[in-house]
């Protein structure tokens, strides 16, 4: 067992405060259409439920790749994507030049229009707070009750929805809710500006080795929990930091069908992977790295490692990277299923073996728990017989099996004739059945007709008789 070549940090996730948390989960009991609300605004329930174990996320980013903006484990790589934090989301990657921190900020009658509020309500609350103008969670708080009260349904739900963003989403100051978040809430376009949070705030915070992580945790803990086996059985308390270098790559859970789109976002303009813009800087990664979690077979040559790696805060961009992003998701290039080629989370040997190189390059923080190896453990196939007596005894046996699922196919194909020629029977019966009742129907109106016409007022002397006194009741 080798030494350990890197050292491990201790890293803080920043998490809403229990109090905003509890009161803020109390609100949502309040929704009366569970799904109107998760039509209009995704999952953000299942966000606000999450338990965050902080110990996995602090375990996985000891595993950071600063080189490829990634997660490099012993023999395999992990990439959150726009594509699966859109489907944790609930919510679409627009096509469209996502949020940057230096853009204009809304004017107070369209989030008080947002939020079915009026102008004077907000006017006043708003509150400078690590130099951004803040709404006040409490307040917030207290018109989502007020909507709910007044069964406001829409109303309701808006301003819960803007809690999530500002709390659990984007949070920055505890108990507020800051006009970026604000900012996002009215684009309905959170995704691409999460997921360079995730990145940006942990490259930053390790290139550093200390510092807390500002990103949305419970989405981050969602993500790398969907790729992680699920044992079957209680688990035993085994360190994360034990299990992430014993598990293999075919212990990992690569494709979530759910996740499954027409196409994905491979790179955008003149770069050749995909820049994201976020709430302190850009940050750019590869889905070119990525394809076994979207379930296409990894085969990459190395001639395709020549990858942009930006990385920059916006307080120190001298060079003008932010226009430089922006400009690039003009031209978004997309690939679809044609492109991406055969279905499969098997990884080419030599991409396996670059992955163990870049591995050793980087150092791993933990010490190693197995042999690690490029070569593909091939699905193991059935053992051919081993003399002509064996193939005519497999070949009887084969014949014997296809007779009998003939006889079973031909049984149930004569089970399924019958249904049917009962079905044609019955159908024709209820056909003839309607055909006489139509015609015993024209008959009667027929004789009605005719006694109407011998005998005319007969049916209002009928009636007369039925609501008149009768003899037996006279005194």
């Amino acid at each position: 067992m080798e030494v350990v070549g890197r050292r491990t940090h201790g890293y803080k996730f920043k998490v809403p405060d229990a109090e905003s948390l509890e009161s803020l989960r109390s609100l949502t009991k309040m929704l009366k259409n569970l799904g109107h609300f998760r039509d209009r605004y995704g999952n953000l329930l299942d966000i606000l439920k999450t338990k965050v174990d902080v110990m996995l996320l602090n375990t996985l980013v000891q595993f950071y790749d600063p080189i490829y903006h990634g997660f490099t484990f012993p023999d395999f790589q992990l990439f959150p994507t726009l594509e699966e934090y859109s489907h944790w989301v609930g919510l679409p990657v627009l096509v469209e030049v996502p949020f940057h921190a230096f853009g204009p900020f809304p004017r107070i009658p369209t989030i008080a229009k947002a939020l079915h509020l009026e102008v004077a309500d907000i006017k006043d609350k708003f509150t400078p707070k690590d130099g951004l103008p803040c709404l006040p969670y409490n307040f917030l708080h207290q018109k989502a009750t007020t909507c709910f009260e007044k069964s406001k349904t829409e109303d309701f739900e808006s301003i819960l929805a803007l809690l999530i963003y500002g709390i659990v989403l984007f949070l920055k100051v505890d108990k507020f809710v800051d006009m970026n978040a604000i900012r996002i809430f009215l684009t309905q376009n959170p995704v691409p500006v999460l997921l360079a949070d995730t990145y940006f705030a942990i490259h930053d915070r390790t290139s550093q080795g200390k510092g807390t992580i500002v990103c949305c945790a419970p989405l981050l803990h969602r993500w790398i929990t969907s790729h992680l086996p699920r044992p079957k059985i209680r688990p035993e308390p085994i360190p994360w930091s034990q299990k992430l270098m014993t598990w293999t790559p075919r212990d990992i859970d690569w494709f979530n069908p759910a996740c499954d789109s027409e196409y994905i976002i491979d790179s955008c303009g003149d770069f050749n992977n995909v820049p994201l813009l976020g709430m302190r800087g850009g940050i750019s990664y590869s889905p070119i790295l990525v394809r076994r979690q979207f379930g296409y077979y990894m085969e990459m040559k190395l001639v395709y490692l020549i990858l942009d790696r930006d990385f920059f805060l916006y307080k120190k961009d001298d060079a003008n990277q932010r226009v430089q992003f922006e400009k690039a998701w003009y031209s978004i290039v997309k690939k679809d299923r044609n492109q991406l080629g055969k279905k499969s989370v098997i990884a080419h040997e030599v991409y396996v073996q670059w992955v163990i190189d870049l591995a050793n390059k980087l150092k791993m923080p933990y010490p190693r728990q197995r042999i690690v190896t490029s070569t593909v453990p091939a699905i193991p196939l059935p053992l051919p017989p081993e003399s002509l007596e064996g193939y005519q005894k497999q070949l009887d046996i084969e014949r014997r099996e296809k007779s009998i699922w003939e006889m079973k196919y031909h049984k149930k194909e004569q089970e399924c004739d019958t249904l049917k020629n009962l079905l044609d029977q019955k159908i024709l019966a209820n056909r003839q059945e309607k055909d006489e009742n139509t015609k015993l129907s024209a008959a009667l109106q027929k004789k009605e007709d005719f006694l109407d016409k011998i005998y005319p007022g007969r049916k209002k002397r009928c009636m007369d008789l039925f609501y008149g006194p009768h003899p037996d009741f006279v005194e």
